[in-house]
């Protein structure tokens, strides 16, 4: 009994006391942010207090003595982690721009990347990718290339990755549209296991569209049984967030059942308006599913549009070997009439973007590096038809503007409601992510006409959701910023401000902060971000980036999964 006692004051006193020698410590730190208002990601009150930093690591939280190479006085200001961006897109631009500035701006300090078609594997029918890392091309065959090429090319954000199973898919179908057989489907399983172990958080899908969509639900199943067996995550963007939303819902939740993996619903929303206002029926899904144990989360961006492909209003059969057959099938009449029935009329099973915005062209905006970026499609029709007499089918227009940008028009849709995405963000187990990428308001990555969201989704959610709004505390904000993301995918040492995790650290001005891009003026930086600490070094000072890029790329490590129902058992 005296050694039980005495195993429980070290267990409790031991964590204290050595809290306290920190604090007291007199050697010099690299950092203290002194007199912040510490919002600490857990969800937690604020409370004021000193963070030194030593290193790549947080060393003392709470009153801190001791002298600095560098005192950062927080007086006024928020201190947060630096927040994680659990939808992004930035997989190759941060080759281009290691600077990662439109998300450094935002307070961001590690992008999650890999929906559906990752950086990695490129084998079988895909060949290797090449990229240049100081001058030089590098192959990348798998996901550890991919790592080990951006950590040499010099980033500012840390970066993780999912294996994306569209790319999986087309490993080993390539661009054939026929249904895997065993030892095809037993070939895509091995590749995921060498991405989880290569690293990746776990296996991401974009089942509205080719390959993805190929897929079924037993297919997911099978593939994420694998990712279980490496404790990884299942991220999905749902097969319809349309007509078919309460469906795609349950089918991801049953993945998640059968499968025993965690599930991240991507950018959850209802898009189509004759379903506005249902929110709350998708909010219940979860709920229901969650109270049995299914662990099935979610995450939004703070915005009413969507951005997607103009390509994407073509049906799923056009897509069947690839872009020059698609290509080839727009070119002919005959198939064009078929076409225009499915696009009006839809296809079952098929998340159709023309009927989700009631064929309203003025509602998809171009937003491609093309001569019409910035344009709604009904002006872009518009110019297309003024010396046509009679007036051409506008779909024609469609399928001629494809063909004229060889099969690719980048656009924002708005095909959701305020409403509704007010609902899902505030639930509880609801995050943030951008669906953006890492861009810039001047150079190379300044181009075409993007959506808002790739400069502005943290502030946004800060300064219109917290301070204008009160939709949400700032305290559980930042959580869905930092730790709950940090939770989903099994990021163990960051999204805290704790005592010997990684030091990435983002203190903003809640007074100030607030997003400047628009969707008719996107290459905006937003206002009252001030610091941005990565793995201990400062890479935003008073606003301005300092050209440092200590990112890394986080691996997942693998874990044992927990016991789990046979599925004969379930």
């Amino acid at each position: 009994m005296k050694l039980l006692r005495s195993f429980w004051w070290y267990a409790i006193a031991w964590p204290l006391l050595s809290v306290e020698f920190l604090h007291g410590a007199t050697a010099p730190y690299d950092v203290i942010i002194h007199h912040g208002k510490i919002v600490d990601g857990s969800g937690n009150p604020w409370y004021y207090g000193d963070i030194a930093l030593q290193g790549n690591r947080i060393a003392a939280i709470g009153q801190v003595a001791g002298e600095a190479r560098r005192v950062i006085d927080a007086t006024g200001l928020i201190v947060a982690p630096g927040f994680i961006d659990m939808h992004s897109h930035s997989d190759w631009v941060l080759f281009e721009d290691g600077n990662a500035q439109s998300k450094i701006r935002q307070g961001v300090t590690t992008e999650v990347i890999g929906e559906s078609t990752s950086p990695g594997p490129f084998q079988f029918t895909l060949a290797p990718r090449t990229v240049s890392v100081g001058g030089e091309p590098v192959q990348i065959r798998r996901l550890n290339d991919y790592f080990a090429a951006l950590e040499r090319a010099g980033i500012s954000v840390n970066v993780a990755s999912y294996v994306g199973e569209g790319t999986i898919w087309e490993c080993v179908m390539g661009s054939s549209f026929e249904r895997p057989g065993p030892g095809e489907l037993q070939q895509m399983r091995e590749l995921v296991g060498e991405a989880m172990r290569d690293g990746a958080f776990g296996l991401s899908t974009a089942l509205m569209m080719p390959p993805s969509l190929l897929a079924t639900t037993d297919d997911l199943i099978e593939l994420c049984k694998t990712v279980r067996e490496h404790g990884g995550i299942y991220s999905t963007h749902m097969r319809d967030e349309g007509l078919g939303v309460f469906d795609s819902v349950k089918e991801a939740i049953r993945i998640g059942e059968r499968a025993g993996v965690p599930v991240d619903i991507l950018h959850l929303k209802i898009a189509d308006q004759k379903y506005w206002g249902r929110m709350k029926e998708v909010v219940a899904l979860i709920d229901e599913a969650r109270r049995r144990g299914v662990n099935v989360q979610a995450n939004v961006y703070p915005y009413t549009r969507g951005n997607n492909d103009l390509v994407s209003i073509i049906p799923p059969w056009a897509h069947e070997g690839g872009r020059s057959n698609l290509l080839a099938r727009l070119k002919d009449p005959g198939q064009r009439l078929r076409l225009k029935h499915d696009i009006r009329n839809g296809v079952p099973g098929w998340y159709n973007h023309f009927t989700a915005v009631g064929g309203d062209w003025r509602r998809m905006l171009i937003s491609a590096n093309n001569p019409y970026q910035g344009l709604t499609m009904d002006r872009v029709i518009a110019l297309k038809s003024e010396a046509r007499k009679p007036p051409p089918d506008p779909l024609d227009i469609l399928f001629d503007l494809l063909i004229e940008q060889n099969g690719s028009v980048s656009t924002v849709y708005a095909h959701h409601t305020e409403e509704d995405m007010n609902l899902a963000l505030s639930q509880p187990w609801c995050s943030i992510g951008s669906d953006g990428s890492a861009l810039a308001t001047e150079g190379a990555l300044r181009r075409g006409h993007p959506h808002p969201r790739s400069f502005g989704t943290f502030p946004r959610v800060l300064g219109v959701y917290v301070r204008e709004r009160g939709l949400l505390r700032l305290e559980d904000a930042v959580r869905k910023m930092t730790s709950l993301n940090a939770a989903k995918i099994g990021i163990r040492d960051r999204g805290l401000l704790q005592a010997g995790l990684f030091a990435d650290i983002t203190i903003f001005d809640a007074n100030r902060i607030i997003d400047g891009a628009t969707y008719e003026e996107p290459f905006r930086y937003n206002q009252g971000i001030q610091y941005v600490i990565v793995n201990g070094r400062m890479v935003i000072d008073q606003g301005t980036h300092t050209g440092a890029r200590p990112g890394r790329a986080l691996r997942h490590r693998t874990t044992a999964p927990s016991p789990i129902a046979s599925d004969e058992k379930r």
